[in-house]
């Protein structure tokens, strides 16, 4: 009897520990929209509409973006520097940067990211329109591309 008893005890116990563990647990952040729309003009590189898609995990956020940008070349994975500044809501700005790509074949539009920058709740960042919104390096030469949109359907806010 006392076997079960403390088997009982001991399951009581396990399942308050439980229960209390769910509820001291954080939230999950989220950010919305977690996918926008805008235009870059990248100069002699090209332009045109780019999708931006955005996650969150407390203050560290990603942002990957796919543009319309082609590269000329084949360029291999994480081949490709880049910052790209978002403007923020009620001044100041936020820069997310990496140096990651998947592999491009020439001619291929041109995919950068996750790029990594630091977020506070209640952020709402959108495209970056007092100079170069986004910057990339391949292979030594400088990319500067100027948002010509804000984002669509709105911009990021950050929980």
């Amino acid at each position: 009897m006392r076997s079960s008893s403390r088997l009982g005890i001991f399951a009581a116990l396990s399942g308050t520990l439980a229960a209390a563990a769910l509820a001291f647990a954080p939230g999950a952040a989220a950010v919305s929209p977690g996918s926008a729309t805008a235009t870059y003009d990248c100069g002699s590189w090209g332009g045109g509409g780019a999708t931006l898609t955005a996650t969150q995990s407390g203050t560290a956020a990603t942002i990957t973006l796919t543009s319309a940008v082609k590269t000329p070349i084949a360029v291999g994975a994480d081949q490709i520097g880049a910052t790209l500044t978002m403007a923020r809501a009620g001044g100041g700005t936020r820069t997310f940067t990496g140096k990651k790509n998947p592999p491009l074949a020439a001619n291929q539009s041109v995919t950068i990211g996750p790029l990594s920058g630091t977020v506070a709740s209640g952020d709402s960042l959108n495209s970056y329109f007092a100079g170069t919104a986004l910057k990339m390096v391949i292979f030594g030469v400088t990319v500067n591309c100027d948002a010509l949109t804000s984002q669509s359907p709105g911009p990021f806010v950050f929980s």
